[in-house]
């Protein structure tokens, strides 16, 4: 039995305004041609299909017409979990339908524990593998609030409760498996794992508190053969363990992914047993570049883009001493008439000349909404004792409005 591992692809994501349904179609055809080609049996997809709760019709189109597709590479099973972006009850709508080509969708709003444990077939009818879906589990999905409970209490709270849930999904999968001990057990989850790696821009959000609720590896259950997960946009393996693996997304979401070879993961089972994992590397659809330094520096990289002669967007940091007020004339001059085209300018002189002088007049463009509060906190002299505190709240209260967006 062969399994292809994936997540994040955040159909329907832009880049600074930037379109990119060509290079999602891109991937979803090269990911089509490559279950074919590999001859997978499973496609489990971790969860963040959408970027958004509520995704273009083009997004959805891509979406639905892959899934047409795919019963005619070989696959016979998809699991789909959703993630943080995407909308519970918008991916588990056309549930029923998407069961009769044998594609098993698992939301947080499916309802009972038992519809997260997902038994799947061979040909002759006989259990192949169970598939334990775990989408992402929100705050009130796992814990039961307790008056007067600190945030410490809160963070241990979550990760019991995270680590409760996988050890229930974990027996229900024992069970139903019974005397079958060759039968693979495979767990999925959408969460943020202790010691996990993200980068600037790459739109992952922080889907609690701080870091309280960061589980570790041995948080999910040793029954599980393996564990796909998603969240993290960089491939990873959760406490130096092959078998619990982050795919990480199909294509850069930020340009601080510029650079990272992006895979899909092909892991192969001989019975129970966790065979050869393939690290497949997804083609670059779409160049992109981060480039920093000085203006000597920054010309120099421009000019050997452009004598490259090939299609690649960049993001520009000046951190030069000098102040360039014509900095993004200067640029578009070396960028004329060439396939080099600049997605963002950041004037790092400029920026740190703002972060230590806000006045009425200064521009919030470069500015998150974590900078602006501390900013806040700043010009109100709060105390570092105080500001402790606040900054918790302001991070809960943030993330329980993305959640509910």
């Amino acid at each position: 039995m062969i399994l292809l591992h994936t997540s994040d692809w955040h159909l329907g994501r832009t880049l600074y305004g930037r379109k990119r349904y060509n290079e999602f179609e891109a991937f979803l055809s090269w990911l089509l041609k490559t279950i074919k080609e590999k001859k997978i049996d499973i496609l489990v997809i971790a969860g963040d299909i959408f970027d958004t709760t509520a995704p273009s019709n083009r997004a959805q189109e891509l979406y639905y017409n892959f899934l047409c597709k795919i019963s005619q590479t070989g696959c016979r099973h998809v699991v789909i979990t959703s993630g943080n972006h995407d909308s519970p009850t918008f991916l588990n709508a056309p549930n029923q339908v998407l069961k009769a080509l044998n594609i098993h969708v698992v939301t947080a709003s499916t309802g009972a524990l038992a519809d997260q444990v997902i038994p799947l077939y061979n040909k002759k009818g006989d259990l192949e593998v169970i598939v334990c879906a775990v989408p992402y589990l929100r705050d009130r999905d796992i814990r039961i609030t307790r008056a007067g409970e600190s945030v410490e209490e809160k963070g241990l709270n979550l990760i019991e409760g995270l680590s409760n849930h996988y050890k229930e999904v974990a027996d229900l999968a024992t069970e139903l498996r019974g005397d079958k001990t060759n039968v693979p057990i495979i767990g999925m989850g959408h969460l943020f794992a202790t010691g996990g790696r993200s980068v600037d821009g790459d739109g992952v959000r922080e889907l609690y508190v701080g870091t309280l609720a960061h589980i570790g590896a041995e948080a999910f259950p040793k029954e599980f053969d393996y564990t796909a997960l998603g969240h993290l946009h960089i491939s990873q393996r959760v406490g130096k363990l092959d078998n619990i693996r982050y795919s990480g997304s199909p294509i850069p979401m930020g340009f601080g992914e510029a650079g990272q070879d992006k895979i899909v993961i092909v892991t192969n089972f001989n019975g129970s047993k966790l065979g050869v994992i393939d690290e497949v590397k997804v083609p670059v659809f779409q160049a992109l570049e981060l480039i920093k330094g000085d203006f000597e520096s920054i010309r120099s990289d421009i000019s050997r883009l452009v004598k490259d002669d090939y299609s690649v967007w960049i993001e520009i940091e000046y951190t030069g001493d000098d102040i360039l007020p014509n900095l993004r004339e200067d640029i578009d001059i070396l960028v004329q008439d060439s396939l080099v085209e600049v997605s963002r300018i950041k004037n790092r002189r400029v920026i740190d000349t703002i972060l230590h002088h806000v006045d009425d007049h200064d521009t919030l463009e470069n500015l998150t909404i974590f900078d602006v509060f501390n900013k806040c906190l700043d010009s109100h002299n709060v105390t570092d004792g105080d500001r402790k505190l606040l900054t918790r709240l302001y991070h809960e209260i943030t993330i329980d409005t993305l959640e509910e967006s």
